[in-house]
C-alpha cells in the first residue's frame, strides 16, 4: 500500500505560500505558509500540525485494535497529540487519551495505552520522545 500527498509552494520562505493535497482529497489545496507554521492568526495548516494529527489518529486506532484483540469495544476514545517544536527540531510528542470501555479497569487501560504508544505505525516511524497519559471514563 502506498499513500500520496502533494505540496505546492510559490515565493520565498517568509512571504511565500503553498497548498497541500492528499490522495483521498480530504486535503485539497489546503493553505500553508510561514505564518501558519510559526505565527498565530492565519487560517491554514503546517507540517507539524499534520504530523500530530496523523499520530493522534494512528495511536487511537492502535488502542482500539488492542482492545478488539482482547474482546473489548470502546464506547469512546478521544486523543490529543501535542507536538513540541524547539527551534527547527521536533523534540517530542505527547499523546493524551480519554476512553470509555466497559469491563476495563484503569491499570489495564494504562497498559494498553503504553503498548499503543510504543507500537502504533507512526510512533515506530518517529525518532523523538513519545509519552502518553490516559483517563478511563465510566461507560455511558
Amino acid at each position: 500500500m502506498k499513500r500520496t500527498a502533494t505540496a505546492n509552494w510559490q515565493g520565498n520562505l517568509k512571504a511565500g505560500k503553498g497548498t497541500l493535497s492528499t490522495q483521498s482529497g480530504i486535503l485539497d489545496k489546503t493553505n500553508y505558509s510561514f505564518k501558519t507554521r510559526f505565527e498565530e492568526g492565519e487560517k491554514g495548516t503546517n507540517p507539524e500540525e499534520l504530523l500530530a494529527t496523523a499520530h493522534a489518529g494512528c495511536f487511537t486506532m492502535s488502542v482500539a485494535s488492542i482492545l478488539d484483540k482482547k474482546g473489548l469495544s470502546p464506547d469512546k476514545l478521544d486523543t490529543k497529540a501535542t507536538l513540541t517544536l524547539e527551534g527547527l527540531s521536533i523534540t517530542a510528542i505527547h499523546l493524551s487519551i480519554k476512553g470509555s470501555v466497559k469491563d476495563m479497569d484503569a491499570d489495564a487501560f494504562a497498559a494498553i495505552v503504553k503498548e499503543a504508544e510504543q507500537n502504533c505505525i507512526v510512533s515506530k516511524a518517529l525518532k523523538v520522545a513519545i509519552t502518553s497519559d490516559n483517563e478511563l471514563l465510566l461507560p455511558v
